[in-house]
């Protein structure tokens, strides 16, 4: 597999547009896009390779493929960073350079002197007994709220973080107490709980129990150690991606003139909808970045639908973020019908179904395309993954929160046309 910058290289070529035309409409320096696409530099966001693809007519696949290299120059660039030096052990001191004065040896301390002394170091070692301890209340009370493993992982990248091994909520919680307390009856000497990944014992929350390596790293949580803490995997979420530009509809409880001018770009989708606390309308593609954490090969059995809430839909207005852009684009994704008494993936457009592999340097980009008509609906993403002995559930999420999605039919529909100053009735609506 090639590199970013051949990539962009190869897209850049088969546009025909020039470094200065692309640099323009890209609001960057034609210095900045030339260091790119030579590959001297990668950019920190992935926001300007995705619209350097976008204008370069990048086909969905080739976008998948730009986001996916786009990971791997980014991580490896981490990896170049300079190692810190060794630190001296506690307590030692530099040797001076030959021939440099030597200090005066210390003089030996009176008894009144060495009593002095240690009551200075008793008193030092309780104020750091405290601090610690205020640290450790912290992290107990961090990690008491349960909650399943989540996108970014034990690291919470810009993601969700929670407790390893147990879903959200009081059932995470119960389940939590139940292992501590199984844990506490056994004598210390006796071996942790195994399933050699087949049986799928259900605890309170009733899914799949980990084994023997995130079951301990689990219960740990809860007590401040970081031993076997967090999943071998990291997901990262955008839960707005535009299949073309006018296919994105939110629902918004107030009137046009209420509403900003949307987003020009999709990345600038989220907080504009949190401003206004827009709702999906209809459909919602969402889609997830998974990767592994180190050289092992993660295996991903499954993926399924979690629904939090279901009401009726929201009576709101709808606003569509673009007019007159087009037919949409078919993308590779896992489609799922909220409306569905139980909401299953089914692949869509010629996508693969499960199981897949990740590693460090192999991730994987999945598109979810969740539609409904009849109800507003919470929901969230389980990913079910295994690697040597132990299997746990990845809980995949709104950075914490479920994604919404609500059905918009029959609801005032309103556009903003290209080059207009104001929110309008469509012509086609």
């Amino acid at each position: 597999m090639g590199s970013l910058a051949e990539l962009l290289r190869e897209l850049k070529g088969r546009s025909g547009l020039s470094y200065g035309v692309l640099a323009k409409r890209l609001h960057m320096s034609t210095s900045t896009l030339h260091r790119y696409c030579n590959g001297d530099a990668v950019p920190v966001d992935f926001a300007p390779v995705e619209r350097f693809a976008r204008l370069c007519k990048a086909s969905p696949e080739e976008l998948v493929e730009v986001h996916r290299r786009w990971i791997l120059a980014d991580a490896a660039r981490g990896r170049k960073a300079e190692p810190e030096a060794p630190e001296a052990p506690v307590g030692a001191e530099a040797a001076p350079p030959p021939g440099a004065e030597q200090p005066d040896p210390e003089p030996t301390p009176t008894p009144e002197a060495e009593r002095g002394k240690r009551r200075r170091v008793v008193a030092v070692g309780a104020a750091v007994a405290l601090v610690v301890g205020a640290g450790s209340v912290a992290l107990a009370l961090n990690g008491s709220d349960g909650g399943r493993e989540r996108a970014a992982g034990a690291s919470a990248s810009a993601s969700p973080s929670a407790t390893p091994g147990y879903p959200s909520g009081k059932g995470g919680r119960e389940a939590a107490a139940g292992d501590r307390a199984e844990k506490k009856d056994k004598p210390s000497s006796s071996p942790s709980r195994k399933d050699n990944g087949k049986g799928k014992g259900k605890g309170t929350s009733g899914r799949p129990d980990a084994s023997e390596g995130s079951g301990k790293g689990a219960a740990a949580a809860g007590e401040g150690r970081s031993e076997d803490l967090g999943a071998p995997i990291t997901a990262r979420t955008r839960p707005y991606v535009y299949e073309s530009p006018c296919s994105q509809h939110f629902l918004v409880n107030r009137k046009p003139n209420q509403v900003p001018q949307p987003p020009a770009v999709e990345q600038d989708a989220p907080g504009w909808a949190a401003d206004l606390g827009a709702v999906s309308a209809g459909e919602q593609l969402i889609e997830v970045t998974v990767q592994g954490m180190g050289k092992d090969t993660v295996v991903l059995q499954d993926m399924q639908v979690r629904v939090q809430s279901t009401s009726s839909p929201l009576a709101w207005n709808d606003f569509q973020m673009g007019v007159g852009c087009g037919g949409n684009v078919s993308t590779k994704s896992f489609g799922v019908d909220l409306d569905d008494g139980t909401p299953r993936l089914s692949p869509k457009a010629g996508q693969r179904d499960f199981p897949y592999k990740v590693s460090e340097s192999d991730p994987e980009v999945f598109y979810v395309k969740a539609n409904t008509e009849a109800h507003d609906v919470r929901w969230y993403l389980e990913l079910e993954w295994s690697s040597g002995k132990r299997h746990n559930v990845l809980r995949i999420d709104d950075q914490g929160k479920p994604f919404r999605t609500s059905g918009n039919v029959g609801r005032p529909t309103y556009g903003w046309p290209l080059g207009g100053s104001k929110w309008e009735v469509p012509l086609d609506s």
